[in-house]
């Protein structure tokens, strides 16, 4: 497969040849930036660790060249930081056993932009319709991120383009730069991710060039899972130790005709009434 940007890599950590790596996929992560699966998508990482029977890929869409740095880093250019996000990328496929990983190398302004993520979008086409996954967890729609929602908008145009029979059968939105606590119970996905505490660890402090440059992605989403476990159900004990949300986002891989902005709205809509029925049971007159 020719992914099509000229600094785009394709990493298998086992060393099988890429149409094996394919064919043994059942999982894809398909994320924004260096990081962002590992943090998003744990639930399929460790769905897939040391089995046989599923295999996790990864697709990174952008080039990390526009990181915070401070430190040790401050000083990094462009080029150095697209290495080394890159080595840190593939490291983290190797610790997580994932069949593949491909990192497409585009700009955050190519992958935010409809009108320039035309070659980023025949890449994911590529990879999806080859490793036919039978769950991809992706960025959600509500995220504040315009890069995360430029991938997700472009994951769901190239999964639309495929037979309906070589599309996944689940497709989930998951937690970054805007938690899902706020969507209505039904409608969440809980992942449980709890275990695995040392490996966990090990496969966030990976990241060094952006937890050492002053993001501490690392604490901040281990807040956030054990937060989510504890925060889900006020009247019941905690049922699982970490838990990450996901917005269910089959619906726009099953009707091509529903437009992913009306199901977003219809998610804030139905959060708002839930608000004001509320607030209307205990208002004053």
């Amino acid at each position: 497969m020719k992914l099509l940007h000229p600094d785009a890599c394709f990493f298998v950590p086992d060393g099988e040849s890429s149409s094996k790596a394919f064919a043994r996929c059942t999982l894809l992560g398909i994320g924004a930036h260096q990081d962002d699966l590992e943090f998003m998508s744990l639930h399929g990482i460790m769905a897939a660790l040391d089995r046989e029977d599923q295999w996790f890929g990864g697709i990174t869409c952008t080039d990390g060249v526009g990181s915070a740095r401070q430190g040790k880093y401050a000083g990094v250019t462009a080029s150095q930081m697209r290495e080394i996000r890159r080595n840190e990328q593939n490291e983290a496929a190797s610790l997580g056993q994932y069949s593949f990983m491909a990192q497409l190398g585009y700009s955050s302004e190519q992958a935010k932009t409809r009108k320039l993520a035309g070659n980023m979008i025949d890449d994911l086409e590529q990879l999806i319709s080859a490793s036919r996954p039978e769950v991809i967890y992706t960025h959600n729609l509500t995220d504040k991120h315009p890069t995360h929602i430029g991938v997700v908008m472009s994951v769901i145009e190239a999964v639309r383009r495929l037979p309906k029979e070589h599309r996944p059968s689940k497709m989930m939105g998951c937690e970054g730069w805007r938690n899902l606590d706020w969507l209505s119970d039904d409608e969440k996905l809980l992942l449980d991710v709890g275990g695995r505490e040392a490996w966990v660890e090990k496969l966030n402090a990976v990241f060094a060039s952006q937890i050492e440059a002053g993001k501490r992605y690392d604490l901040a989403v281990e807040g956030r899972r054990r937060a989510n476990a504890t925060f889900f159900d006020a009247h019941i004990v905690d049922q699982l130790e970490k838990a990450t949300y996901a917005m269910d986002l089959t619906p726009l891989l099953q009707d091509d005709g529903l437009d992913p902005l009306v199901f977003a709205t219809g998610s804030i809509n139905r959060f708002r009434e839930d608000v004001e029925n509320k607030l209307n049971h205990y208002r004053l007159s």
